[in-house]
């Protein structure tokens, strides 16, 4: 009569040994050699624990109504002008009072400003000729996705030639600078201070190397990153000088350090993956030594030899 299998289950062996013996020390060494060795192979592939890690994120940035203008002339004198009343005061000589224009815009209505668009014109006498514009604006800049950032942070925007400029324009992007990662969360103010001490009756905290020289110190500040600089030469009798542009506000990649369990989960999932390779090997050894009984065992077994299959 022909036999085939129709169904079939394991069969549950035990091997069972004392305390103090051979057997238990295997095991024990077993079971060292299946946990240790995938987590040193993880760990020396590099990568095993998540120092840092990327989001992005739209910043909130806010245009503060700041600005310190220095223009050069080419006389070796200088104009100036902020919205400083002390450091005006100080240049009383050297003040010129532009009309200024300034307008933000949110192009895709999140309520967060994506542009900035400002138009400064600058009165000049027909003999006064500029070879030189610095312009600093003045932002509010927020992040809140995982650490919640607060800073005043600034634009930078300069210009020098040879040749007397009748227009300065700029079309850019205010990118975020950082020297270390951000924090996973928490509330991070630390640079939530003036760029430009309005406060101070020193010509000196106003000069625009005490200014950057401060800004520099910081882990976090921003840039104004300009690949299309446009200038224009030839100024008019009677025309202004004028300093255009329009910064953008771009989303951001940023990295930060990632916080306990995310690199747990990280680290978990390296380790599990050389683990499993680990445990197949292992219980074919076992199965090896206790089988043929290579290190002594009383095996239990759920049935008692027989020495022929026997077929109803």
């Amino acid at each position: 009569m022909a036999v085939y299998e129709v169904y079939s289950t394991p069969v549950l062996q035990r091997y069972k040994a004392g305390i103090c013996t051979k057997t238990t020390l295997f095991m024990i060494l077993a079971f060292l050699f299946t946990v240790i060795p995938p987590f040193l192979v993880a760990y020396r592939s590099e990568g095993f624990w998540l120092k840092e890690d990327f989001y992005r994120e739209q910043p909130s940035v806010s245009f503060k109504h700041q600005i310190m203008m220095v223009l050069d002339l080419l006389d070796s004198s200088y104009l100036t002008w902020s919205t400083y009343q002390n450091y005006n005061q100080l240049q009383q000589d050297h003040l010129r009072v532009p009309l200024v224009k300034t307008r933000e815009e949110d192009v895709n209505r999140d309520g967060r400003p994506d542009m900035l668009h400002y138009n400064i014109e600058v009165p000049l006498q027909d003999l006064e000729q500029v070879y030189s514009a610095k312009l600093i604006l003045i932002f509010g800049y927020k992040l809140n996705r995982f650490s919640s950032v607060r800073m005043e942070s600034m634009a930078y925007a300069y210009h020098t030639g040879p040749v007397p400029i009748s227009l300065f324009n700029i079309e850019g992007e205010l990118k975020l600078q950082l020297k270390e990662p951000l924090a996973h969360k928490g509330l991070d103010t630390r640079y939530d201070v003036p760029v430009i001490n309005s406060e101070s009756i020193f010509a000196g905290d106003y000069q625009l190397t005490t200014i950057f020289s401060n800004y520099a110190r910081r882990n976090v500040t921003t840039k104004l990153q300009c690949d299309y600089p446009v200038v224009q030469t030839g100024r008019g009798a009677g025309q202004p000088l004028i300093l255009k542009g329009t910064i953008h506000f771009p989303v951001e990649t940023i990295p930060y350090v990632p916080g306990f369990w995310q690199v747990m989960k990280f680290a978990w999932i390296q380790y599990l993956a050389v683990l499993v390779l680990f445990i197949f090997i292992m219980e074919r050894v076992k199965n090896f030594v206790f089988a043929n009984q290579i290190v002594t065992t009383v095996v239990e077994r759920p049935y008692p030899l027989v020495s022929k299959n026997h077929y109803h």
